[in-house]
C-alpha cells in the first residue's frame, strides 16, 4: 500500500478531502522524523514503537578491492510493532 493510497482510504472512511487528510498524513510523518532526529523514540499503543537503534562498530570487508575497513558505530531507525498488532497479523493474513 503506497501513501496515495492510504490518504484516498482515510478520505473515503472519513469523509475528509484527500488535500487536508495528505497533510495531516505528512505532518504526522514529519513529526516522527524531527522526533527520531532529536534522539526521542515514539511510541503508538496498540499500534507500535519507533525507536532509534544502535548499532555497534565493526569490520566490514570489500571484497572487490580486498580490503578491509571499519564501519563505525551509528543510529538507525527501527519500527517495533505492538503485541495486538503482530496478533492481528498472525492470525488474519495467510500466505498464499
Amino acid at each position: 500500500m503506497t501513501k496515495a493510497e492510504i490518504v484516498a482510504e482515510i478520505a473515503n472512511k472519513t469523509g475528509i478531502e484527500k488535500v487536508a487528510v495528505q497533510a495531516s498524513v505528512e505532518a504526522f510523518m514529519e513529526t516522527i522524523k524531527n522526533s527520531m532526529v532529536t534522539g526521542q523514540n515514539v511510541y503508538l499503543r496498540g499500534f507500535g514503537s519507533f525507536i532509534i537503534k544502535k548499532r555497534a562498530e565493526k569490520t566490514g570487508r570489500n571484497i572487490s578491492k580486498n580490503t578491509t575497513l571499519i564501519i563505525p558505530a551509528h543510529n538507525i531507525p527501527a519500527f517495533k510493532p505492538a503485541k495486538t498488532f503482530v496478533n492481528k497479523v498472525k492470525n488474519h493474513v495467510r500466505v498464499k
